[in-house]
């Protein structure tokens, strides 16, 4: 178990395009910037971009922090390095959730509606038998958060942690066919079961630093993703690493599934395009 306290952690992410041909011009989002928010506390942030450009920033209909820039003159590469220092709180003390009823209520559902409704990433479990099984034990468990963790019980049994297999465009219905996944498929796979089950759920993305404290060291990171749903508080849960969420995790943003959240996203004029590659390194200060 996590120590109930806090880190101070130095988050450097790398990324980027390379295109196959000179591009004239491209438009780009950059959402890597931690939240100062939960007890969470951001203590700088910069983003540094090449080619230069000029960088806007607001926040979108989520609560996450964007930074905008256009790139306008001939380009082969997009290089993007973010680094921020923040303040992770301690693991928080577990709480009892509410009881069905109040999670059940209908302007708790109508207040959570946006987190209950299937997306393009998030399916209807209920169609699919196997899924709607679980489903069913869930909405007979004695409170919603004890079927939280039979929701990641569930998948955790069904998926195997595999690089390669899926991809950023893989659905919860996808992975859960071919039972493998990273970050992403386990969440969307766990909020696939959470909603059908009228539990609002929720994806977070964000960062995850090693499980023990590791101060003065860097270590490499990686950006993942989990789980909140409410059940009278928002609960996070990791279904990737079967771990509540504490300090090791740095929230970044908020939304329905992945499309609400990516790093980066964009479009230009000119050919095909590549990742350049990602690189999260984490320093506990």
């Amino acid at each position: 178990m996590q120590p109930r306290t806090g880190r101070r952690l130095h988050i450097t992410h790398r990324t980027g395009y390379r295109y196959a041909d000179v591009v004239d011009a491209s438009f780009n989002e950059v959402r890597m910037t931690p939240l100062s928010e939960d007890g969470q506390l951001l203590l700088n942030h910069t983003l540094g971009v090449h080619p230069v450009a000029s960088v806007q920033t607001y926040e979108d209909y989520w609560g996450a922090h964007v930074e905008a820039f256009d790139v306008h003159g001939p380009h082969r590469v997009l290089e993007i390095v973010a680094i921020s220092t923040v303040d992770t709180p301690p693991m928080p003390a577990p709480v009892p959730g509410m009881a069905w009823d109040v999670v059940l209520d209908a302007d708790v559902q109508d207040m959570y509606s946006e987190f209950l409704a299937p997306t393009d990433y998030v399916d209807d479990a209920l169609a699919d038998e196997h899924r709607a099984e679980i489903v069913a034990e869930m909405a007979s468990s004695p409170t919603p958060w004890y079927a939280g963790t039979l929701a990641v019980a569930a998948v955790r049994e069904r998926l195997t942690y595999t690089s390669g297999i899926t991809d950023v465009s893989t659905t919860a219905a996808q992975a859960w066919a071919s039972r493998h996944g990273v970050c992403q498929d386990f969440t969307h796979a766990t909020l696939s079961l959470l909603r059908a089950a009228r539990i609002p759920a929720r994806y977070v993305s964000g960062y995850l630093h090693t499980e023990e404290p590791a101060p003065g060291q860097t270590v490499t990171g990686e950006s993942h993703a989990w789980v909140e749903y409410w059940d009278g508080r928002w609960q996070a849960v990791d279904p990737t690493n079967d771990r509540s969420v504490g300090s090791a995790h740095v929230i970044v943003a908020r939304g329905r599934d992945y499309a609400d959240v990516p790093p980066l996203k964009g479009i230009y004029a000119g050919g095909q395009s590549e990742a350049l590659g990602v690189s999260v390194e984490i320093t506990q200060l």
